[in-house]
C-alpha cells in the first residue's frame, strides 16, 4: 500500500465509552464532533448507537446530517454552535437540536421553528459561547415553560483536577439552574474524572473514548502504520533531512516513510519519538517535512516494509506531548491522504 494506513479500532472506543459510562449514575452521551475528532462520524456514531448511547453532540448543524444517517431517527443530536443564521432547514430536515447560546438566537428560534426542540446553553465563566447570567435572568421565564431539553454549560478548567475554577463555574452552574426542570448537564470527559458533583442528568465524553488524556484508563483507539519508500545508508558524518538538523554519528541505515506533516504528524513533533515495528522501536530522526519522515532503523535485523508511529506504547498523547500540542490536535489533524479502515 503506498500510503499510510489510519486504523480505528471501534470496539476499543466503545470499551472506553462504557469504562467512562461505568463513573456516572446517570445518562452518559458522546461528542462526535470535528468528524468523531477526525476518525469518522458515521462509523463512530453508530457503533456508540449500538452500547446504548441516545444522546450525540456535533459543533455544527453540518456535521448532525452524518451523524442523523448514522444513528437512525430516534437519538437526540445536539448543536454546540446553537441556532446560526441560515441553519433552520438543517435543523428540522435532521431533527437537531440546537443548544441556544444567546437572546438572539433563542429569538431567532422561536421565530423560524417555533415547535422544535431546543437546548439552552449557559456561560459559566469560561467566555466562549453560552447565555450570559444577567440575560438567563431576564429569559428564564420565558425559556422554561417551553421545556428545553437540556440546559448545560462546559468547564474550561476539568484537566486540572485542583483548579479552583472547576469549583467555581460548579457553584455558578448550580445558581443559574437550581430549581429547574429540564435536564442538566456539566460534565465532559474532564468533568465526569471530577467526580459525582459534576455529573447532573447527562455526561458527555469526547476525548476519553478517542483513547486521549485526561482519561489515563483510556485504551488506544488508533494505530497509524507508514509504509517505507526507500532505505538508504549513511555514513558517519552525513546529515539528513531539511536543514542538516540530524548528522550520523555511525553507519546508519534510514528509512523514509510516506507521511508528514499534512497528514497531521506535525513538523513540530521532530526528535524523541519513534516508530515501531513489532514492539521495536526505531527513532525519528531529521525533520519532519510534508510527504516525509525518516526513521533510524540501523539496529533492525532486516529493512521494514511499514513503521508504526501510533500504537499502544507511543500514544497521541505521546506525539502531542513532543510537538507542543494537545491530542485532540493530533487526532482531529490527521489527514484525508490516509487509507481508512475500522475495527468492529
Amino acid at each position: 500500500m503506498s500510503t499510510a494506513r489510519l486504523t480505528i479500532n471501534l470496539y476499543t472506543l466503545a470499551s472506553n465509552w462504557q469504562a467512562l459510562d461505568a463513573k456516572t449514575s446517570c445518562e452518559t452521551g458522546a461528542v462526535v464532533k470535528a468528524d468523531a475528532y477526525g476518525l469518522g462520524a458515521g462509523p463512530v456514531s453508530a457503533a456508540l448507537a449500538e452500547e446504548g448511547v441516545r444522546n450525540f453532540f456535533v459543533a455544527a448543524a453540518e456535521e448532525g446530517a452524518a451523524v442523523r444517517e448514522a444513528v437512525g431517527p430516534d437519538a437526540t443530536i445536539s448543536v454546540f454552535s446553537g441556532h446560526m443564521e441560515g441553519d433552520s432547514d438543517l435543523l428540522l430536515q435532521h431533527n437537531l437540536t440546537p443548544l441556544l447560546n444567546s437572546p438572539e438566537q433563542f429569538r431567532r428560534h422561536r421565530q423560524t421553528l417555533p415547535e422544535h426542540a431546543f437546548g439552552i446553553q449557559l456561560d459559566t465563566g469560561m467566555n466562549r459561547l453560552g447565555i450570559e447570567p444577567a440575560d438567563w435572568a431576564a429569559l428564564r421565564t420565558e425559556i422554561e415553560p417551553l421545556n428545553p431539553s437540556l440546559v448545560m454549560s462546559h468547564l474550561a478548567c476539568a484537566d486540572e483536577p485542583d483548579n479552583p475554577m472547576n469549583r467555581h463555574q460548579l457553584r455558578v452552574f448550580r445558581e443559574l439552574t437550581d430549581g429547574s426542570a429540564a435536564p442538566r448537564s456539566l460534565a465532559a470527559t474532564g468533568g465526569i474524572l471530577l467526580g459525582s458533583d459534576y455529573h447532573f442528568d447527562l455526561c458527555r465524553p469526547g476525548i476519553g473514548m478517542y483513547g486521549g488524556q485526561p482519561f489515563a484508563d483510556a485504551k488506544p483507539v488508533v494505530t497509524v502504520d507508514l509504509p517505507v519508500i526507500q532505505v538508504r545508508e549513511v555514513e558517519p558524518g552525513e546529515s539528513v533531512g531539511y536543514g542538516n538538523s540530524w548528522v550520523a554519528r555511525r553507519k546508519s541505515r534510514i528509512a523514509t516513510v510516506a507521511a508528514g506533516y499534512a497528514d497531521g504528524l506535525h513538523r513540530a513533533i521532530g526528535g524523541g519519538i519513534d516508530a515501531f515495528v513489532a514492539d521495536r522501536p526505531c527513532p525519528v530522526v531529521g525533520r519532519i517535512s510534508m510527504d516525509l519522515i525518516t526513521i533510524d532503523v540501523t539496529d533492525l535485523p532486516e529493512d521494514p516494509e511499514r513503521l508504526r508511529i501510533l500504537n499502544g506504547h507511543q500514544t497521541v498523547d505521546d506525539l502531542a506531548e513532543a510537538a507542543g500540542t494537545i491530542g485532540y490536535e493530533i487526532l482531529t489533524s490527521l489527514g484525508a491522504r490516509y487509507s481508512r479502515g475500522y475495527i468492529e
